[in-house]
């Protein structure tokens, strides 16, 4: 029994149904890897605000219309109907906080990609796994084993890397490599909040919800701000319209899904392979070559990942044990 336990927590984080959750994983990873790409793109045509704002309320009417399409389909085949979502107060307050995180994540990131490259901007808004571990056990009381703490200190450490190399080597990037590292405070709560409302709604009801408060929290700033909202070209709503439909509802909505069996310490820190997707993309697209200090970053990340994996704190162990108090019910 006890060489058996011992060995549960590699085998555990890949075993169904926490397979499909690591796949969702890293499904959401890939798709959010576009995201400082197509907001660069966008950015030629609209500002920062505008091209946030057009994320948020494309994903809001799409995410309506799906919920709508959903819900019909479901009347019309007379199945049965769905379990209905408890709104408690804590879960209002929950879903109007994660609103508020995502907003204030996206919006400082997008001027941070004005004003620093792809690469930099990127790692250093996905330092988030700090603040996520920092408040999980602050404020949370979560507890992370030393396995866990090891990879992450690793992780981090390449994550730095390439923060010292930009620090050390310009002067000009240093607004945006600061306005990237306030992103990753507001993007560490994120996974926190989601972690909890998983218990209570669905991963559509969740992002309905964020990209709604998203667009109510944006509407005023873009127009006091912006010369022009929306796009004017084709190419700008294809842009506009492909960050919201990969970036903020497959992207976000996967990495909502798999909150519900992966941890958010754990998920938080897998943030950091979105810069190595990124910096490829960028490197084909904007010719932002990575340098070797990049590449070495980008190796000691995948080491201290690794590691995290074979630690118990990486799952969901709430989940479990509703799992097993099921079980024992039963």
């Amino acid at each position: 029994m006890l060489k058996a336990k011992l060995k549960l927590p590699q085998e555990h984080l890949f075993a169904t149904p926490t397979t499909v959750a690591f796949i969702a994983l890293v499904a959401s990873l890939m798709a959010l890897s576009f995201s400082p790409i197509l907001i660069r793109v966008s950015e030629g045509e609209l500002g920062p605000n505008a091209t946030i704002f057009n994320r948020f309320w494309i994903s809001t009417v799409a995410l309506m219309l799906w919920n709508g399409i959903t819900t019909t389909r479901r009347q019309l085949s007379h199945s049965e109907p769905k379990k209905s979502e408890i709104y408690t107060s804590r879960v209002i307050l929950l879903l109007l906080g994660v609103g508020f995180v995502m907003f204030a994540t996206l919006i400082l990131w997008a001027w941070s990609l004005n004003q620093t490259s792809v690469a930099n901007s990127t790692l250093m808004h996905n330092l988030a796994p700090l603040f996520t571990v920092l408040t999980g056990w602050l404020v949370w009381g979560k507890r992370f084993d030393s396995r866990f703490l090891l990879g992450m200190v690793v992780a981090i450490a390449g994550a730095c890397l390439l923060a010292y190399h930009d620090f050390s080597s310009t002067t000009d990037q240093f607004q945006g490599d600061i306005l990237a590292l306030l992103s990753a405070s507001f993007l560490g709560l994120y996974p926190l909040i989601v972690e909890e409302l998983r218990t209570q709604l669905s991963p559509v009801v969740i992002m309905t919800w964020c990209s709604a408060i998203g667009t109510l929290l944006l509407l005023p700033i873009v127009l006091l701000t912006e010369d022009k909202v929306f796009p004017c070209s084709l190419g700008g709503w294809l842009t506009v319209i492909s960050l919201s439909l990969l970036c903020q509802i497959l992207g976000l909505g996967l990495y909502a899904y798999c909150l519900n069996r992966l941890s958010s310490g754990f998920v938080s820190l897998c943030d950091l392979f979105v810069p190595v997707l990124s910096t490829q993309e960028a490197w084909f697209i904007f010719s932002e070559k990575p340098n070797i200090a990049t590449l070495i970053s980008f190796a000691i990340i995948g080491l201290g990942v690794y590691v995290t994996s074979s630690s118990q704190s990486a799952i969901n162990t709430a989940i479990d044990t509703a799992i097993s108090t099921e079980v024992k019910s039963a």
